[in-house]
């Protein structure tokens, strides 16, 4: 398998979104070895360019480096005319794109839906927006905060009322766009198979409140089994007890007891078979019911010892557990050095890499801004030195 060529070798992607949602799909795309061309608006390029600090070695915003590696960066003004043909040549010529323009947006330059596929009826092209291209919000801009506040993603996070500290709360990742991005590439591949298989793409419509709302899960489930809405519990489950954050003698501890053989191990663990051998308390059941006395009873007693020594007994009785890392803990972890995550590049610039990799994956560190202009005009489209020298003094190019 190590001389296979990777699985999306050969495809092109033309890649006209910005920000998250958009990128981190392409960046996928180019992970598993299509050839990304990520179009940039010259001299700004795309807006989390400049989203820091903080910064990488060469100046970037590190937030750009995050869904951006592994492409071309081709540094074009759409909004001029030369520069708008130039795109539409590239799309001609393109298996995939991607863009994140608003509704309509992108059809005065020719290089909406209709206008692409007139040209090239085999393309897959995948739009995505806040709330899809129908629909009374089509026509709002969508960022992930609000798609969390919408979705009912932020009534479920956060400590419950009564509490401390008791709001809705946004997740510290932006999940909405990153759902987004995963939702978007897993249709943009199975939309690839089936343009190579009929001869013919189509309009993928992928919108950030869709895929969130889909991503509630069990969430979504339970109201909709119970019409009953469910509420915020800060760090415990909705469905399983004990499965929550536990104060230790010296901080904290996550533990995750799935199933009732693990709560009798968990029981032992504390030295107190007796609250395992409970009739209320030997199911999922009973102890989700009785939630509240139970865990009175056991978070007394996480407290006597502290977070390494309960993380040893825990190893010893099989019971999944884990301290709550630091960003920088979890990066630096065992885990994460075994399974070679993080790339380091030159100038210092270090990556977290693919987690699925594929034999042979391109690594190539965020590109700088149109540090491939020439190059893939060349190759795609075949211009000159002097043809691209007229383009500059236009301004078409960067």
């Amino acid at each position: 398998m190590e001389d296979s060529p990777l699985p999306l070798a050969g495809v092109r992607v033309l890649d006209l979104s910005r920000v998250l949602a958009g990128p981190w799909a392409t960046q996928l795309l180019a992970d598993y070895g299509a050839d990304v061309v990520k179009i940039e608006k010259p001299g700004t390029g795309d807006d989390t360019r400049g989203w820091g600090p903080p910064y990488t070695a060469n100046g970037e915003a590190a937030y750009f480096h995050a869904a951006n590696r592994n492409k071309k960066s081709v540094a074009i003004d759409m909004a001029s005319g030369e520069g708008a043909q130039l795109i539409r040549d590239l799309a001609s010529q393109s298996d995939i794109v991607v863009e994140n323009f608003k509704v309509g947006g992108l059809a005065k330059y020719g290089l909406d839906y209709a206008s692409v596929s007139a040209e090239n009826p085999k393309i897959v092209y995948c739009s995505i927006t806040g709330f899809g291209q129908t629909g009374p919000n089509s026509h709002r801009p969508g960022y992930d905060y609000l798609i969390q506040a919408m979705t009912g993603l932020m009534s479920v996070t956060g400590q419950p009322d009564g509490s401390a500290g008791a709001e809705p709360m946004k997740v510290g990742v932006a999940v909405s766009d990153l759902f987004t991005g995963l939702y978007a590439t897993t249709a943009i591949l199975a939309a690839l198979r089936n343009a190579e298989a009929i001869g013919m793409g189509c309009q993928l419509d992928v919108a950030l409140h869709d895929c969130q709302l889909a991503a509630l899960a069990n969430q979504a489930a339970n109201f909709l089994a119970t019409g009953v809405p469910p509420q915020r519990l800060g760090n415990a489950h909705p469905s399983i007890v004990p499965y929550q954050v536990f104060d230790t003698g010296d901080g904290h501890i996550v533990v995750a007891v799935g199933n009732d053989s693990q709560f009798q191990a968990f029981c032992e663990c504390l030295n107190r078979p007796d609250i395992g051998a409970r009739e209320n308390w030997r199911t999922n059941k009973g102890r989700v019911e009785d939630r509240a006395n139970l865990i009175a009873l056991i978070s007394p007693l996480l407290k006597t010892r502290t977070t390494q020594e309960w993380a040893e007994t825990f190893n010893s009785g099989g019971i999944p557990h884990s301290p709550i890392r630091s960003v920088g803990e979890a990066l630096q972890s065992d885990q994460v050095a075994a399974r070679s995550q993080i790339s380091d590049h030159a100038e210092g610039l270090r990556t977290v890499g693919q987690p699925v990799p594929f034999p042979g994956q391109p690594n190539e560190p965020p590109p700088l801004l149109g540090a491939h202009t020439d190059q893939v005009l060349r190759q795609y489209l075949g211009f000159d030195g002097s043809s691209m020298d007229n383009l500059r003094t236009i301004g078409a190019i960067g």
